[in-house]
């Protein structure tokens, strides 16, 4: 099973719009999850929540369609466990850290410089062709986050931007593993494995049993232009694990099979504009005109490194947008 649609279904501006769907649930997401952890849920068993929600929701899915998914060789034992702890586990633990910490749209940006650290690793490690112009990408991305970080007088949160950049460095892993993953196994089959083992890890220690069960029912502000608004705890926690995490991952698998990897990869990078957009109206999350000019130059840089692979992805019938993003 290939992500690939038969040409004859094929439609870009059905593919684009899924992406751009995905990737406007996505960005939605990061101004929900820090209402959720600002009302006591911590970073941790936000993700145990989120691995678990997925991970049930791509089994029912695979139980109806291809119940053969579930039967695992030992040595794919150990690679969906590495792909689930290392990648899917580490990627959403350190974003929600980073977004506890700094505004969402900067964490995101921080994150997305895993594109290029993916493109790099191609270069280095497996020996891919990349065009040059990944040499101006890195560069662009280098010196956009350092405007928006604002290094000259640090203001940004130096343990968010830690996690911002170490959620980039388990985003490549995931990229690069999920990549081969997909090439063996369908995309939500490595999406429910992924989720399941990172489920494990985050069962045991995310502290989960800890929560107190009134606080799921407890009335929480949405806060910022919302702060009128006040729902039940579990109302914004079940939008995260469903709309905010499982729905995005299936609209991404849905615009692969209607265009190109490379194409979707730019069109999902578009999850920064809008948590950016989300975040000003809602949270009232703003940036300073030289940290806009900043977050411009890492957006283009990335798409740009996004391209760089191009030839190699022509090749690869395999989506580039890992099964599972923040």
């Amino acid at each position: 099973m290939t992500s690939a649609a038969p040409p004859a279904h094929r439609s870009a501006a059905l593919g684009a719009l899924f992406a751009l769907l995905g990737a406007a649930m996505f960005g939605i997401n990061g101004s929900m999850s820090k209402v959720v952890m600002a009302a006591g849920i911590s970073p941790q068993q936000l993700t145990f929540a989120r691995t678990v929600a997925t991970a049930a929701i791509a089994g029912m899915v695979l139980l109806i369609t291809d119940r053969s998914q579930f039967r695992l060789s030992g040595r794919e034992v150990g690679f969906f466990a590495a792909l689930g702890v290392a990648g899917l586990a580490m990627i959403q633990w350190l974003y929600s850290v980073a977004i506890s910490r700094l505004p969402v749209g900067v964490a995101l940006l921080f994150e997305y410089t895993a594109v290029v650290l993916v493109a790099l690793t191609a270069l280095v490690v497996f020996k891919e062709p990349v065009h040059r112009r990944l040499w101006w990408a890195i560069g662009g991305v280098l010196v956009g986050l350092a405007v928006v970080a604002q290094v000259w007088d640090s203001s940004l949160d130096g343990l968010g931007i830690a996690a911002g950049l170490g959620a980039a460095v388990a985003y490549a892993f995931y990229f690069l593993a999920g990549e081969r993953g997909v090439a063996r196994r369908p995309p939500m089959a490595v999406a429910f494995w992924a989720a399941l083992f990172a489920s494990v890890f985050w069962g045991l220690f995310s502290g989960w049993w800890s929560i107190d069960p009134a606080l799921l029912v407890e009335r929480i502000s949405l806060d910022g232009a919302l702060s009128s608004v006040e729902v039940p705890l579990w109302v914004p926690l079940a939008w995260i694990v469903t709309l905010g995490s499982f729905a995005p991952f299936v609209l991404i698998f849905m615009a692969l099979r209607h265009v190109s990897a490379t194409a979707v990869g730019i069109l999902a990078s578009s999850e920064v504009l809008f948590a950016f957009l989300v975040a000003w109206v809602w949270l009232g999350e703003t940036l300073l005109p030289v940290q806009i000019a900043g977050a411009a130059l890492v957006l283009v840089a990335i798409v740009v490194a996004q391209t760089a692979r191009d030839r190699v992805a022509a090749r690869v019938d395999t989506p580039e947008v890992p099964p599972e993003v923040p």
